[in-house]
């Protein structure tokens, strides 16, 4: 199995399928524990199932990892093909669950060109303009203000926008490339 970059496209799945494995493996380790202890006591009060009873924290833990990634996909691989055929001189992130303190929002593709950053969603539950601000928010946090972020919930809308930033990326030749690389980083930081 090749390991997927945070940020590339089929990351959410790929994190998704490690950590079902994760999770099966803990808890059958759990499980086989339990069980020598129980065969060689013939009793539960051994302390093999103390160790199982601690093994279940990191078992858990992957558990909860599965849940909360479960709901969500990947971005589909013809739209991320497409997104990459448009956007050859922008930088590019896709397969982002973006938290907040108020809520959960899942972002498809993200692409940042100069003080430009716009972001598609295909989930309709999911507030844009909510999540515009708090990206913005984040980053301005992180000194880069003077930024203009949108979000979409349409894909069309979207690929026409970034295939006219990559024109206009085209066309002014500014080398930006750091810090849309930094700002892609904060982005990623702020994703599960």
């Amino acid at each position: 199995m090749k390991k997927v970059q945070k940020g590339d496209p089929g990351y959410l799945d790929h994190k998704k399928r490690i950590e079902i494995i994760r999770t099966i493996i803990y808890f059958g380790i759990v499980a086989a524990v339990f069980l020598l202890g129980y065969s060689q006591t013939h009793t539960r009060r051994n302390i093999l199932t103390v160790v199982a009873i601690l093994g279940c924290l990191p078992a858990a833990k992957a558990l909860v990892g599965v849940i909360t990634r479960f709901p969500y996909s990947s971005i589909d691989r013809k739209k991320a093909d497409e997104i990459r055929s448009k956007t050859g001189l922008l930088t590019v992130c896709y397969d982002m669950v973006i938290t907040s303190r108020e809520s959960i929002m899942p972002v498809d593709c993200i692409v940042i060109s100069g003080h430009t950053i716009f972001g598609y969603t295909h989930y309709e539950k999911v507030n844009a303009e909510e999540l515009s601000k708090h990206i913005r928010s984040i980053l301005a946090q992180n000194q880069y203000t003077g930024l203009t972020v949108k979000v979409l919930n349409q894909y069309k809308p979207f690929l026409a926008r970034i295939e006219g930033l990559n024109n206009i990326a085209a066309v002014e030749r500014e080398d930006t490339k750091e810090k849309e690389e930094a700002i892609r980083g904060i982005i990623l930081n702020i994703s599960m």
